[in-house]
């Protein structure tokens, strides 16, 4: 079993920044992929960012060039750098831990609420 535990969620102005950690503990794979994704009230979630074990970064269109997706696999431990932040981005994170065909761990979200 993997635990996931979200932090750095809060409240921001639009076009402020913010941070969110995901620490896994556990039974830590090192050939996890670690991402985020969110899910806005009414809306299907959505991947935001992905750091692949082999160390492949994508990212979905909407973010591109305002967050950055960092990984630090000595402490477990996946960021997001959300910078520009718009009212849009307003949603619930959250961190996963997975590999395909072999497990997939959610955590359990942190809120971001972006005021305009």
């Amino acid at each position: 079993q993997v635990q996931l535990v979200e932090s750095g969620g809060g409240l921001v102005q639009a076009g402020g920044s913010l941070r969110l950690s995901c620490v896994a503990s556990g039974s830590i794979f090192s050939s996890a992929t670690m991402d985020w994704y969110r899910q806005a009230p009414g809306k299907q979630r959505e991947l935001v960012a992905r750091f692949a074990c082999a160390g492949n970064i994508s990212y979905g269109d909407s973010v591109k060039g305002r967050f950055t997706i960092s990984r630090d696999n000595a402490k477990n431990a996946v960021y997001l750098q959300m910078n520009r932040l718009k009212p849009e981005a307003t949603a619930v994170y959250y961190c996963r831990y997975w590999r395909a065909g072999a497990y997939d761990y959610w955590g359990q979200g942190t809120q971001v609420t972006v005021s305009s």
